[in-house]
């Protein structure tokens, strides 16, 4: 029988051009339970001990900080874009 594997996107997060595609499109769906999973991910992708090095943020809080319901500060997480250096861009809706 074949074993199904586990998708982790975070293991596809391998250039900054994918990276800010995926977030960019978490950013248009408006949802902030998955722009928090996406965030996650991406760190996840970098790295979490050199996020938590760079933010001065626990890695076990880094890691709670992207759960399920969690919600953390907007400067926590504007702490962990700028050490994966990503900045938030706005235009005017379509």
């Amino acid at each position: 029988m074949n074993k199904l594997t586990t998708f982790d996107i975070s293991e596809y997060l391998d250039s900054p051009e994918s990276i800010a595609e995926y977030l960019s499109q978490v950013l248009e769906e408006g949802d902030q339970n998955e722009l928090l999973r996406a965030v996650g991910h991406i760190a996840k992708a970098k790295g979490m001990s050199q996020i938590s090095k760079e933010t001065g943020l626990g890695r076990e809080s880094l890691y709670k900080t992207f759960q399920e319901g969690a919600e953390p500060k907007f400067s926590t997480i504007l702490k962990v874009l700028k050490s994966l250096g990503l900045t938030l861009h706005a235009r005017t809706a379509v």
